[in-house]
């Protein structure tokens, strides 16, 4: 039980209280409507009473409003609702996040007890059925309905689980009729509500009502909205209480330590107390403005055992065959701020040491193996390149992916060969692009030069007879009513020797009755348009270096070579041997030398040692597989597409 309150502080609070929400009626209040007619009563109705055709004499009716602006989380009892109470209503006015809760008087939790939520529903408690009600927390705009027909067998205490500011109850019922003339007295105060946050001592609601000068006493276990405070001057002949007794704030308890060892922090909580006394009030009759800082004070000083971190364990260091597998274990020391620190090992001492290497095998390693003799050479003349099948094979004697195998262990499957010298073949150039007329029927050319060939994959003897054609035939459409190109003479060369440019005028004509006349060269934009600059030689300028494209690399990766072929040519374009062999160019160079390892992709990594085993299972079809075994199934993929060539 809470220490009873000084009498004079009382006498003040019953007299601040300006407009008492509750009343105490000894018959049917004014202005509510009848509860109804009872069908025993033969057309008469009952009173607030239940007595059919009664004056509501028998009974004394209690109702009031519970509001405050501001609690502290948690619960809070506003209300105690005696034994033999009939027609019990406790509703929440308006909805809101709060809750309402009931217990008896032994501390039992009927509804919404011990920080749990109950579903609506029906309950039994104190010989009575108490029906909890709360609406649809969305559609409905109802507050909480606690109701119960009664009498109760012993008293109920009302708890509000306050979580929202400006909380409002109503509550109303019926107590027979010697309960009619009451006495004021203070609500009991419980010593086991639990409040928010944790760690602090409870506090709770002091119930009171207040006087009324013109009703009967109004009954105690009511509870008043809140107080205003008096404003009399001492001239309107009313009773003045004493000084109140001064109010201020002390350390009632402290918050849980932050660690459970090597130095936590926790607050200290402040409350409110009568300072002669040192009894704990409500907050509110203390100076809000004068509540201490808050404050912080060490806890938990003792130090934190050390204890064996270990690490996950490492890959096998081998994909086959004996490995080892390690990972790190240290000593550490917690900080008690949910951190620690690594210390010496002889800190450990007096634990085991957990192993940090093991031996691992993933399986028996795989070899190579030549299956087949090397390939004819890929061209009948020059360099080419012939092939061979070189598998993985495991100790089954199945063929597995390449990767299972030592990679810098595995023989050519791939290599270079050079059958000699070609034979002579008609090199020709592409069909001009302009047509000999302008209009109606012409002719195209190209340039046909037989050279011997050492790069052809065809099986050619000779040049032969059979020269290819140098003209073949064009038309350029009627040479009337249509608009055509017309050129100009070609201007001066722009090299005195050897290979130049000249170039000259193009324009656009239309044919018409009258003649010629120069039109915009969009109306020619369907005809070929005849080259406005050409090549041209003045003059010769001796033998020169010529040279091929180079060919494709005889290697894709870790070294290959690339040759091309490098001729001294005269003006005639006939084989020369008056080129300059200090500046002849190359014929063979390296290429590809970067490793034949895979690009490693950050974003596509294996996320499990033994991927490979997803790879020769061919799971790299199911999109999970893929994800954990980005890497290794992306190199299958590389190594299919370079067999089929896809």
């Amino acid at each position: 039980m809470a220490p009873q309150q000084p009498w004079y502080l009382w006498l003040v609070l019953l007299l601040s209280v300006s407009s008492p929400t509750p009343s105490a009626l000894p018959h049917k209040p004014e202005g509510r409507s009848p509860p109804g007619e009872d069908r025993r009563c033969e057309g008469h109705r009952t009173d607030v009473c239940g007595v059919c055709a009664g004056n509501g004499s028998s009974c004394t009716f209690v109702s009031g409003t519970f509001s405050r602006s501001f609690l502290s989380v948690g619960y809070h009892k506003f209300l105690e609702i005696p034994a033999g109470a009939q027609r019990i209503k406790v509703e929440e006015t308006p909805k809101s996040r709060n809750y309402l809760a009931i217990r008896t008087s032994t501390g039992d939790s009927v509804i919404n007890g011990k920080w749990a939520i109950d579903r609506p529903g029906v309950f039994l408690a104190a010989g009575t059925q108490l029906a909890y009600r709360r609406p649809n927390e969305i559609r409905s705009k109802l507050g909480e309905l606690i109701t119960a027909p009664g009498p109760i067998s012993e008293d109920l205490h009302v708890f509000i689980i306050y979580q929202q500011p400006n909380p409002s109850v109503h509550y109303e019922y019926v107590l027979p009729g010697e309960d009619d003339i009451l006495s004021t007295q203070e609500v009991p105060h419980s010593d086991n509500l639990p409040v928010e946050p944790p760690g602090l001592n409870p506090v709770d609601e002091q119930s009171f009502v207040p006087p009324d000068t013109n009703e009967k006493e109004i009954h105690p276990n009511q509870v008043p909205s809140e107080a205003v405070s008096p404003t009399g001057d001492g001239s309107d002949g009313q009773l003045h209480p004493d000084p109140l007794p001064p109010y201020g704030w002390r350390p009632i308890g402290t918050t849980t330590c932050s660690a459970t060892c090597g130095t936590g922090r926790r607050q200290v909580v402040f409350g409110c107390v009568e300072q002669p006394t040192q009894t704990a009030v409500p907050a509110d009759f203390c100076e809000s403005a004068q509540d201490p800082a808050s404050q912080e004070e060490e806890c938990n000083l003792q130090p934190c055992p050390t204890f064996w971190d270990v690490g996950e364990w490492s890959e096998c260091s081998k994909t086959c065959g004996p490995g080892l597998q390690h990972r790190q274990v240290l000593c550490r020391e917690p900080l008690g701020n949910l951190s620690a620190a690594s210390v010496a090992p002889r800190h450990c001492g007096h634990l085991d040491q957990p192993e940090t290497v093991v031996s691992c095998q993933l399986k028996i390693c795989s070899e190579w193996q030549v299956r087949s003799e090397w390939t004819s050479c890929s061209v009948p003349c020059g360099v080419g390149q012939r092939t061979r099948d070189v598998r993985c094979v495991d100790n089954l004697g199945d063929v597995v992916v390449d990767e299972e195998c030592n990679m810098n262990l595995r023989p050519d499957d791939v290599q270079n060969c050079d059958t000699g010298p070609c034979t002579r073949s008609w090199f020709f150039s592409p069909w001009s692009e302009r047509c000999s007329t302008e209009c109606g029927e012409g002719s195209r050319s190209r340039s046909v030069v037989c050279l011997t060939n050492h790069i052809s994959s065809l099986p050619l003897d000779s040049c032969g007879d059979e020269r290819p054609e140098e003209r073949t035939s064009c038309h350029m459409g009627p040479c009337q009513n249509k608009p055509e190109w017309y050129t100009g003479p070609w201007g001066q060369c722009s090299a005195e020797c050897g290979d130049g440019m000249q170039s000259r005028h193009v324009v656009c004509l239309l044919h018409g009755d009258s003649g010629l006349e120069v039109t915009a060269s969009s109306n020619c934009s369907h005809l070929p348009r005849p080259p406005a600059s050409q090549p041209c030689r003045l003059k010769k300028c001796g033998p020169a270096w010529y040279v091929t494209e180079w060919s494709a690399c005889s290697r894709s990766c870790e070294g290959g070579y690339r040759v091309r072929e490098v001729r001294c040519l005269g003006d005639d374009m006939n084989p020369s041997e008056g080129c300059d062999p200090s500046i002849v160019p190359e014929d063979r160079e390296p290429c590809n030398e970067q490793p034949c390892t895979p690009e490693i992709d950050m974003n596509c990594q294996d996320l499990y040692y033994n991927c490979n085993v997803v790879v020769q299972a061919r799971l790299c079809v199911y999109a999970y597989y893929r994800t954990a075994c980005c890497a290794s199934c992306r190199r299958l993929r590389l190594r299919e597409s370079r067999r089929t060539g896809r």
